[in-house]
């Protein structure tokens, strides 16, 4: 029965459990056969059987659903843009965007624009930079980096030409 879900994953998350379909079976209230028919994708999983398995494994029914889903990557083709002297290309996707920044020395983005609901990493790959929070300054060197809040009021200037990662993650999002 080819869908778009696939729920073999179900047996990747039993195993990794180490629990057997009968001891999933007791926990979740779901039987045994439905629980192997749903690993060998031979029958369709109704909502409420989906919330029993999802909350053995710690998930909600849409985590189980999304790990079901047969596409298991995602592709996106980066975009480009400038602020302040600083160069991105950035791809992007629901739970996070990723950019590639060069900047000359002296460049400095002194307002970004404020996030949504992200935590930020910023890696300084080449150079130097200056990083500002509203109540922290941090100087940082090639090979170092700072994660935090994004929706906190934040300042890059480069010190020196650099080249950054930055990292923006949902805060309400998984993987």
């Amino acid at each position: 029965m080819a869908g778009i879900y696939d729920f073999s994953i179900l047996r990747e998350l039993r195993k990794r459990d180490a629990m057997s379909i009968a001891e999933l079976s007791e926990k979740c209230g779901v039987s045994t056969s439905v629980i192997s028919k749903l690993e060998r994708n031979q029958c369709v999983a109704e909502l409420e059987t989906i919330y029993r398995l999802a909350r053995v494994f710690g998930l909600t029914a849409s985590d189980l659903v999304s790990l079901a889903e047969r596409r298991t990557s995602h592709t996106a083709s980066a975009s480009q843009h400038q602020s302040d002297g600083f160069v991105f290309s950035e791809v992007a996707y629901g739970n996070l965007k990723c950019l590639f920044g060069t900047a000359p020395a002296g460049a400095k983005v002194s307002k970004p624009h404020l996030h949504r609901d992200d935590y930020e990493l910023c890696w300084v790959l080449k150079g130097r930079l200056m990083f500002y929070l509203p109540n922290e300054k941090h100087e940082l060197n090639s090979g170092e980096s700072i994660q935090f809040d994004a929706l906190l009021e934040h300042t890059y200037e480069a010190l020196e030409d650099c080249e950054i990662i930055l990292v923006h993650v949902r805060k309400d999002k998984r993987f």
